[in-house]
C-alpha cells in the first residue's frame, strides 16, 4: 500500500468558514474600498462605486469558473478605475483600498475548532502539510494564515492569485508536488469543493478526501465527481489516513 507522505488542504470552508452570508459582507466590503480610493483622492462616485465593482466581481467569478485563470482582484479594480478615467493609479493605493475591503471579509472567516488538534495530530504523525487555496488576492491569503496562527503548519502555500490557475487546474498541484519534492501517489487532499479540490485531485492520482460540512445539501447530490473518502469533520481525518496507509515517513 501506498506511504501517503503530505497533505494538502484546502482554506475556506475546510479550515476557516464563514459565519454568515456573503452579500451584506461584501457589500460593506465594498463601501469600504470606495470610501478608501476617495480618501486616496480617487474621486469615484462613493453611491455607485459599490455597485459597479459588485458587478465586474460577480462576472470574474463567474468567468474564471469556466477559464481557471485567477486574474487578481488587483487587476480587476485597475481595469475598473481606468474605464473610469483614473488611469495608472498607483500601485500602493490600490493594496490600500484592497485591504481596507479585505477588513471587512476576514472578519467574517472563524477558524473549525477542531483545526489545531487535528493539525497538531498530523504534524506529530509525520506528514508534511501544503495549503492550496482558490482566491482572488494572495495577500488575503496570507494574512488569513496569519490571524489564526496556522504558518508554522505549513511546509507550502500557495493561492490561485500568486500562480494565475484555480483548483482543479493542475498547475496549482504541480507547484506543491514540485516544491516538497513528491509523487501524486503519495499525497491526501482535502477539500470542500467537489469540482476544485476533489477534481483536481482526482485527475492527478492524488488520493482526494471530500469534508463535507460547510457544503449545502444541493451540491451534496452532485454525484458525478467522486472522491475517495468523504469525511464531514477535520477530526476524522487522522483516523482515515491510518487506514488508507501502511506508513509515513
Amino acid at each position: 500500500m501506498t506511504k501517503y507522505r503530505a497533505i494538502f488542504f484546502d482554506l475556506g470552508k475546510t479550515i476557516l468558514y464563514p459565519k454568515s452570508a456573503w452579500q451584506a459582507v461584501f457589500l460593506r466590503a465594498n463601501k469600504a474600498l470606495a470610501c478608501s480610493l476617495d480618501e486616496q483622492d480617487i474621486p469615484i462616485d462613493k453611491n455607485t462605486f459599490p455597485y459597479e465593482f459588485a458587478e465586474r466581481l460577480n462576472r470574474y467569478y463567474v468567468d474564471r469558473e469556466t477559464t481557471l485563470r485567477e486574474l487578481g482582484i488587483m487587476q480587476l479594480l485597475e481595469q475598473l478605475l481606468a474605464e473610469k478615467g483614473f488611469d495608472d493609479t498607483p500601485g500602493p493605493k490600490l493594496r490600500v483600498a484592497l485591504n481596507a475591503f479585505y477588513a471587512i471579509t476576514q472578519q467574517n472567516w472563524l477558524l473549525e475548532e477542531d483545526a489545531y488538534p487535528v493539525l497538531d495530530a498530523l504534524k506529530l504523525m509525520g506528514f508534511k502539510l501544503a495549503l492550496l487555496s482558490n482566491a482572488a488576492d494572495d495577500a488575503d491569503v496570507q494574512a488569513l494564515i496569519d490571524k489564526y496562527r496556522l504558518r508554522h503548519y505549513f511546509d507550502f502555500v500557495r493561492s490561485s492569485a500568486k500562480v494565475g490557475y484555480r483548483k482543479p487546474h493542475a498547475h496549482i498541484f504541480n507547484e506543491a508536488l514540485s516544491a516538497m519534492n513528491l509523487f501524486p501517489e503519495q499525497c491526501v487532499m482535502v477539500g470542500d469543493t467537489l469540482d476544485a479540490d476533489i477534481l483536481g485531485a482526482n485527475k492527478l492520482d492524488i488520493y482526494s478526501v471530500w469534508i463535507n460540512r460547510r457544503v449545502n445539501r444541493e451540491t451534496k447530490t452532485l454525484v458525478d465527481i467522486h472522491p475517495k473518502a468523504v469525511i464531514q469533520k477535520l477530526d476524522e481525518l487522522p483516523q482515515l489516513l491510518l487506514s488508507i496507509s501502511d506508513g509515513f515517513g
